[in-house]
């Protein structure tokens, strides 16, 4: 991976460049990482090799090379290269990189590529504002975004786009890019003689969490601090722990990888999986989630999921919630763990689920049916003339506290089968009381 800008790093620079900005990639062939986009043959890598280039949307972690990527394209395409943030531009912003594209076009012929990092943090008004322009050649527009671009970007700005999927790098692309930072004597740290063991580099790997920017900050980091023995700088286990002490494990609470970890941690427990769940519940809390708000998803997961296979479930998931709002963290984080285990361990039934979206199909379809006389209450002279309640069977007075034979449904509405217990946990003995109850009502003459 040899450097995009040189930096002689045994005089003072005017301009001080990370190392992760000095060892860029200058060609695609030094690009690591992203081989389902840029390998052999592959149409991004073509496309890019010919200078062919069209709008599109990076989207993909942080440090997996997005901007990187559409330097090399400007670069391979002969482009101007315009970079806005959408955390610091606005509209004024965005005119003024069309003026300039504009201008370009019409002197030289030169093709301008505007690249938006933090895509996603522009509102519909800012992302409108691109759409004439790439719609008609004054821009080719790439955007970068570390989140879902089907729930941050507009559909106008989409359909004109093409979106290409960046991996999170694997162990062995970092480790890569540490033995170039180490080997390059011009932009790297090869001038240094570090003694980095390679047990300590996979560690160093493990908390960069596949961002290669990361690793290449924390390296740097590393070599500032490291020992000098026998002229030469030792990276030891104790520095290295110094230095890894903050958690990088990504954990963006608005974001992409947020709703997949609390995916995981439901469809976990739904799976009946506690070690997983338990897995993913540490994943969150570490990361930094709201404990409360994994307390309200477990509530959903006893209702949805287990239902009245073990109603436990519901009342255990309620008092580990209170007891954290008792205890706070990290001693409160002990009763919702517990509760994640009972869950995923409990027998599961979506009984409810299913007939409760299913009524509510029913209803939404068939409009609003009347009560029938016989279920109305009577409070009033006038309502009991009118027969409310007139005919009504009080089921206590009954054989077996039920009234075989009555309908409860809407006059003219033919009775629908929504609850059907499964055959875990307590609705077996539910299955078994409701085939019962049936038996009695096929035995009980029509009123």
């Amino acid at each position: 991976m040899k450097p995009k800008i040189k930096n002689d790093l045994t005089e003072t620079s005017s301009v001080f460049q990370p190392l992760a900005a000095r060892l860029r990639p200058s060609s695609l062939d030094e690009f690591v990482g992203q081989s389902h986009l840029l390998g052999k043959d592959k149409p991004l890598r073509k496309a890019i090799e010919q200078g062919v280039l069209h709008s599109m949307i990076l989207w993909g972690p942080p440090g997996t090379g997005k901007t990187t990527l559409a330097r090399l394209m400007s670069e391979k395409a002969e482009a101007r290269f315009e970079k806005l943030s959408a955390i610091f531009s606005g509209v004024k912003d965005i005119r003024a990189v069309v003026d300039e594209a504009k201008r370009a076009r019409e002197v030289s012929g030169q093709p301008t590529i505007l690249f938006v990092d933090e895509v996603h943090r522009f509102n519909k008004a800012q992302q409108d504002a691109f759409l004439p322009y790439v719609e008609d050649g004054t821009l080719i527009f790439i955007g970068a975004t570390t989140e879902n671009p089907s729930f941050e970007l507009n559909n106008a700005l989409l359909s004109r786009t093409r979106v290409y999927v960046l991996k999170r790098l694997t162990a062995d692309d970092l480790l890569q890019i540490i033995a170039h930072a180490l080997a390059d004597k011009q932009n790297g740290l090869g001038h240094l003689t570090i003694e980095f063991p390679l047990e300590l580099q996979k560690i160093l790997v493990e908390a960069a969490d596949g961002d290669a920017r990361a690793v290449l900050n924390l390296l740097e980091v590393l070599s500032d601090l490291a020992t000098e023995e026998q002229n030469k700088l030792v990276v030891t286990p104790d520095l290295l722990a110094e230095v890894l002490q903050e958690s990088l494990r990504r954990f963006d609470k608005g974001g992409e990888a947020f709703y997949d970890q609390i995916s995981a941690l439901h469809k976990s427990v739904r799976g009946s999986s506690p070690d997983a769940a338990l897995y993913w519940f540490a994943r969150m809390i570490d990361g930094g989630c709201d404990p409360r708000y994994v307390g309200r998803r477990m509530l959903r997961m006893a209702s949805e999921d287990i239902g009245n296979a073990d109603p436990r479930a519901l009342e255990l998931t309620l008092n580990a919630c209170d007891v954290y709002e008792r205890l706070g963290s990290p001693e409160g984080e002990l009763a919702l763990a517990q509760a994640i285990i009972y869950l995923a361990s409990a027998p599961k039934s979506n009984a409810v689920y299913v007939a409760y979206n299913e009524v509510m199909r029913d209803i939404k379809a068939q409009g609003s049916a009347e009560v029938p006389l016989h279920l109305r209450n009577a409070p009033t002279k006038l309502m009991k003339q009118l027969d409310y309640g007139k005919t009504y069977r009080y089921a206590h007075d009954e054989p077996e506290a039920y009234a075989a034979g009555e309908t409860y449904f809407p006059e003219g509405m033919k009775p629908r089968h929504y609850y059907r217990p499964v055959s875990r946990g307590l609705e077996i003995k539910i299955a078994e009381k409701l085939a019962h109850l049936k038996e009695l009502d096929k035995k009980s003459k029509p009123r």
